[in-house]
């Protein structure tokens, strides 16, 4: 059990230590830099990082253009096809994607370094925009609603008022952004470029953003359908899942999505207080996330731990070992049984071992505890897709599209993480906004004719 220590609090660090701690945990490439890998490119015909980019970016094209000097072409190839890309370059899994895709692998030990390459481009344009990038077609005279402000929603609302129509987008928080605002580390986005991305976004026109608007709560389905031609569903994951075991109102026992979105909007890291001994329950991205930015904020012991093995986590190896190198535990097979309180506050996890039995995961009869005084629940988000209605076809809670977003019901298009069958990335979220963007054009396009 903890020994009391100085349990929660704040201010555990110099601030000298919270500047570099959630400074760029990735610096960006230097000229001389990103030209020396932009010339590792191959530029290769029916290059297969294009096939492994979730958008399909021309990576050779853009890559090429950086080694040309033309920062300008370069961001053009990136945001035509993923108007995000500026953001995707900071967070998207490129190791398991394009980069994991390079044929560079075959004969050496690393790919190019696409990720970094893309944000070279994205934030050399952004720095120095000039003429505008895109402009809008001629107004339709057609209203469309895009439901969630997060990477999906956003990139709906980009291409459907590029192909003119006139959007608004509802979203429930105080800010638009979603994923990119809310659930990302700080150290991933530092500067407010979420913010900055969104504010270039919107400079093409004809897109309202309305916040602090959640369905079911402010809106209906019913009534947007009544006010506009065809509706977008990107709502993401809203909702939190249980640990499946008692969960006690104690201080200490919390969400990681909570604590990464707070520390997002912190304005002084100094002021966010953590605990000394931290356990994070969970194997994926925010597992890592709360587990590192506990670490950085002057945790001790931090450890992620995660029922099964290492390679079943959701968190890629490159996350993992990220984990590991700033300082966090990592322990396998093993289940919660048992938040430990005392007068209140949460003291420990008892956990069980587990083991794959048959095909199924049982527990081996032996089990430990974690001294804690803060525990993050970071066990997967639920979706709240129920909200949008019964005209909806839902498959294990989330909304269920076919290749070109479109729902069950005949103008309701949805994508990003709310919907079945995806991977829950970013840059994915990005392609589904865009294809439907695309497909509620056509089908628009189809009734005026």
């Amino acid at each position: 059990m903890d020994d009391k220590g100085d349990g929660i609090r704040a201010g555990r660090l110099t601030a000298d230590e919270y500047a570099r701690n959630f400074g760029d945990s990735h610096p960006p490439l230097t000229r001389s830099q990103a030209l020396i890998e932009a010339d590792r490119c191959y530029y290769c015909y029916d290059a297969p990082c294009i096939k492994a980019c979730p958008t399909g970016i021309d990576v050779p094209t853009f890559i090429q253009r950086i080694a040309q000097d033309n920062i300008r072409g370069a961001a053009h190839a990136i945001l035509e096809e993923n108007i995000l890309g500026g953001m995707c370059a900071r967070v998207c899994p490129t190791e398991v994607l394009c980069e994991e895709a390079c044929v560079r692998n075959t004969n050496e030990d690393k790919p190019v370094e696409i990720s970094l390459l893309q944000r070279y481009a994205t934030d050399g344009y952004f720095a120095n925009p000039g003429a505008p990038l895109f402009t809008r077609a001629k107004p339709t005279g057609k209203r469309v609603a895009a439901v969630g402000a997060g990477p999906a929603g956003l990139a709906f609302a980009h291409r459907a008022a590029m192909l003119g129509h006139d959007v608004v987008v509802f979203d429930a928080n105080p800010k638009a952004g979603g994923l990119n605002e809310y659930g990302l580390a700080t150290y991933k986005t530092v500067d407010d470029f979420a913010q900055k991305e969104i504010e270039w976004l919107l400079s093409i026109g004809g897109i309202a953003i309305r916040c602090n608007q959640q369905l079911g709560r402010d809106f209906t389905l019913d009534g947007l359908l009544a006010d506009y031609d065809a509706v977008f569903l990107g709502m993401g994951l809203a909702g939190v899942n249980a640990l499946g075991i008692a969960e006690p109102q104690a201080r200490g026992l919390t969400d990681a999505v909570r604590f990464i979105a707070d520390l997002r909007q912190a304005r002084d890291y100094s002021k966010v207080p953590i605990g000394r001994k931290v356990v994070v329950i969970g194997g994926g991205m925010t597992a890592v996330d709360a587990a590192v930015q506990s670490k950085k904020l002057g945790a001790e012991d931090v450890t992620i731990v995660y029922r099964r093995g290492a390679e079943a986590m959701s968190a890629s190896g490159h996350e993992q070992d990220w984990a590991k190198r700033s300082g966090v535990n990592i322990k396998h097979w093993a289940a919660p049984t048992e938040v430990l309180c005392e007068g209140g506050e949460v003291r420990g996890v008892k956990f069980a071992r587990t083991q794959q039995a048959n095909g199924k995961l049982t527990q081996t009869g032996e089990s430990f505890v974690l001294a804690a005084d803060m525990v993050f629940k970071a066990i997967g988000q639920a979706c709240e897709a129920s909200a949008a209605g019964a005209s909806i076809q839902l498959r294990n809670g989330r909304i269920v599209i076919d290749a070109e977003g479109r729902t069950s019901h005949a103008k309701v298009w949805a994508g990003g993480d709310c919907a079945h069958g995806g991977r829950d990335l970013t840059v994915e979220a990005v392609e589904h906004g865009k294809r439907a963007a695309i497909s509620v054009n056509r089908t628009l396009e189809t009734k005026n004719g």
